[in-house]
């Protein structure tokens, strides 16, 4: 990455992944594209407790990936969608970092490559 906005420094794609290394976390990302969903939806489709799920939905709010809404008629209940906005920028930063155009011939600067400053013929690794 030669020039990096603060959205895509190693740091922040480093963290977002962290976010997404869970297979649970990915599982209820995976539910919420399909559209917006309850607690008790998310627990009943994933088999898991509701304070597992209102564990991994913070983490997933607080990475601004999931929204949460309550309900207009009975604030008890909550509703998390995804944010398309966030995902949007996810993965055009991870698009940017694993652009394959970005990929240069180079030839290293030392070691047995290197014969007074002219690369030696290409060694093939078996």
């Amino acid at each position: 990455m030669t020039e990096s906005s603060p959205e895509t420094t190693p740091e922040t794609l480093a963290k977002q992944l962290k976010v997404l290394a869970d297979p649970n976390r990915l599982r209820i990302l995976n539910l919420l594209m399909a559209g917006v969903q309850c607690n008790c939806e998310i627990g009943d489709a994933l088999g898991m407790s509701k304070n597992l799920i209102s564990h991994h939905l913070r983490i997933l709010r607080n990475a601004g990936l999931v929204q949460a809404e309550r309900d207009a008629l009975d604030a008890r209940w909550m509703y998390f969608s995804v944010n398309e906005e966030a995902i949007r920028a996810l993965v055009a930063a991870f698009d940017g970092f694993f652009d394959i155009a970005r990929i240069q011939p180079r030839h290293p600067q030392c070691g047995p490559r290197r014969m007074k400053g002219r690369p030696t013929t290409k060694i093939v690794m078996k």
